[in-house]
């Protein structure tokens, strides 16, 4: 450490029920909260799904949903446009929100939409290795990158002719019980 750096111990704080890490100088605590993801099920005119295959990790090779970490000043809104600008060259206008996934195991909140194409054209970007429009049949859920691309699909599937369908919410693994 040096004299620049805070010296931070791990304790928890009164009035707080977990450890959290508090500067030994000054007494802030560093809270540290979800990382928030926001995606799309992108439909075409014929109802095909939008599938982008991973160039990156964790699980490159595997097909996924546009879908990636807000960025800080943007809204859920804008991140899933951009994500799918990304991932799959694709401009994409949201319709609503279909779903938020709560997966404490790994400190996400994923927020998906249900959206279509803006304009016409697709193309693999940077964080992918090849992208296309799925038929539901067609799509290689064997070959799903995450659990909640699959949450997220089956969700869009049985929602698909409502018009303004209550969001779905799902979460893995939550053990609190505040009552």
């Amino acid at each position: 450490m040096t004299d620049s750096e805070p010296d931070f111990t791990l304790e928890t704080p009164p009035d707080d029920d977990r450890p959290r890490r508090i500067c030994r100088t000054c007494g802030f605590i560093d809270y540290v909260n979800p990382r928030i993801v926001a995606g799309s099920v992108v439909a075409d005119t014929e109802g095909r799904i939008l599938m982008c295959r991973r160039a990156i990790q964790p699980r490159a090779g595997f097909w996924t949903l546009p879908a990636g970490y807000m960025e800080e000043g943007e809204t859920v809104d804008a991140a899933a446009r951009r994500e799918a600008w990304e991932e799959a060259r694709a401009k994409i206008d949201t319709r609503d929100l279909l779903a938020v996934y709560s997966i404490p195991r790994i400190s996400q909140v994923q927020i998906f939409f249900r959206a279509r194409m803006a304009e016409p054209g697709i193309a693999a970007g940077p964080e992918s290795t090849e992208v296309g429009f799925f038929a539901w049949d067609d799509i290689p859920m064997d070959d799903l990158a995450f659990p909640s691309v699959r949450w997220a699909l089956e969700d869009h599937r049985e929602r698909l002719h409502a018009d303004a369908p209550a969001p779905a919410v799902r979460a893995q693994g939550a053990d609190f019980k505040p009552y």
